[in-house]
């Protein structure tokens, strides 16, 4: 029986357990909460619950070396340390996170060593690379060239459930959410490079209509300049990977940017309120506090920021609590306290492609390319299936020998994405095409 460890049981690993538990293999989930595991996997015969600290590279290194294939769930920072340990072993290693500069360092020896190491193997990054590349490399079959590319993803709340002024409830990793948002951003626009610094990411958000979803805003996210030579689309005039939302979160997050709300840096917090921290960026306030924030924010008194900031208690006098500690883990901890999706409600997946192709015959095409993805109330979320399937699907491609290939990869080959797409299908999981000629 094929042994996988799974490393982390936070709020995306259901599915990839039940879904390898399903087809028979023999899983050891390992997690600093121990009991977490244990009620996820009650008294199955084929699945064992561990306890790891991460930091503790004995025990990471015995669990290693004890399976076949290990899936880490845990955060990207901790990937390299587990990469290390599976090249130890020589066993096969597959993550859902971004492939960081760390993990690239250990390219020569994953290669030695004859494992593969499959990075990206989730949602965002995931399935938008697999089900983009598809239609790339079949565009470049047919001897056409890609003018233009946007990919954009989402994980939201269902529209019905999204009811605070940030229209925007945390669905996975809360901090990861967070910590995205500090992220800069560059694309490609007619040939040119559009950098977009930290501190602007939010300010000029674009707009788009999604069939029966309705308006939505969309910001670069990361580095969409280097997709061009990772889809081997070295032709593209204009490319931009992005990330969705819902009207309301941009114009917050760009206002708690700008009110210093999201600083890393630790302060002293000693007899400071919420408001306190306000007042450090603007000055005294003094009640209707929106006022001074309207003029300060150059926003309209009933915008989402000013209705977010009062909705989330950053008007109040009460104390924070800390005494040193940054603006950014004070603000997080209010929005974890009041955002979180409630069992009771549906959380949503999107992705839409959108190529512009262009023909020998300089005849032009408009390919769309949709996913919409919802979650069971009660059961398992849309971002934990559409995550995790992924990677479980892989796993198993891994220990039954239909991935071949050794080495440092992203699921941007046939070899890899085909199967995989196939394979969500069969799980619902479907990418809706539509093309139109053009003149």
């Amino acid at each position: 029986m094929n042994k996988v460890l799974v490393l982390g049981a936070g709020m995306v690993s259901r599915p990839l357990v039940n879904w390898l538990l399903g087809r028979g293999y023999q899983l050891t989930i390992a997690d600093m909460n121990k009991e977490k595991v244990i009620s996820m996997i009650g008294n199955h015969p084929n699945a064992t619950a561990a306890s790891l600290d991460a930091n503790n590279e004995e025990e990471l290194d015995a669990l290693v070396a004890q399976h076949d294939v290990v899936v880490s769930l845990l955060p990207f920072t901790i990937h390299p340390r587990v990469a290390k340990y599976c090249i130890k072993h020589k066993k096969s290693l597959v993550t859902t996170s971004y492939q960081s500069p760390a993990m690239l360092e250990l390219k020569p020896l994953i290669e030695e060593s004859g494992i593969i190491v499959l990075n990206e193997m989730g949602l965002d990054p995931g399935i938008d690379h697999m089900s983009g590349k598809r239609i790339i490399d079949r565009v470049h079959a047919n001897n056409g060239h890609v003018v233009s590319f946007y990919s954009i993803c989402g994980a939201l709340t269902a529209p019905e459930a999204s009811d605070n002024p940030l229209a925007y409830k945390f669905t996975w990793s809360p901090r990861g959410v967070m910590t995205a948002s500090l992220n800069s951003a560059q694309y490609l626009y007619k040939g040119e490079v559009v950098t977009v610094d930290s501190a602007n990411l939010f300010s000029n958000p674009f707009k788009i209509e999604f069939p029966e979803i309705g308006l939505l805003e969309v910001y670069p996210n990361r580095d969409s300049v280097s997709y061009r030579e990772d889809y081997e689309i070295g032709e593209v005039n204009t490319l931009l990977r992005g990330t969705i939302r819902f009207p309301g979160w941009c114009e917050t997050i760009d206002a708690m940017k700008k009110l210093g709300l999201l600083d890393i840096q630790p302060e002293n917090m000693e007899h400071t309120s919420y408001l306190n921290l306000l007042e450090r960026r603007v000055g005294k306030l003094d009640p209707p506090y929106e006022r001074q924030m309207v003029s300060f924010l150059n926003v309209d008194e009933q915008s989402a920021a000013i209705k977010s900031l009062e909705w989330l208690g950053f008007f109040s006098n009460e104390l924070t609590g800390r005494r040193v500690d940054s603006p950014f883990n004070i603000t997080c901890d209010l929005m974890f306290n009041k955002m979180m999706l409630k069992e009771t409600e549906r959380d949503m997946i999107l992705i839409q492609h959108e190529l512009l192709v262009r023909y020998p015959d300089n005849h032009e095409e408009r390919i769309l390319s949709r996913l919409v993805e919802f979650g069971e109330p009660g059961g398992d979320t849309a971002i934990a299936r559409t995550v995790a399937l992924p990677a479980a699907i892989a796993t198993e491609m891994i220990l039954t020998g239909q991935i071949k290939t050794t080495g440092l990869h992203r699921p941007f080959s046939p070899e890899i994405y085909e199967p995989v797409l196939r394979k969500l299908e069969e799980e619902g999981i479907v990418m809706q095409e539509e093309s139109m000629q053009l003149v």
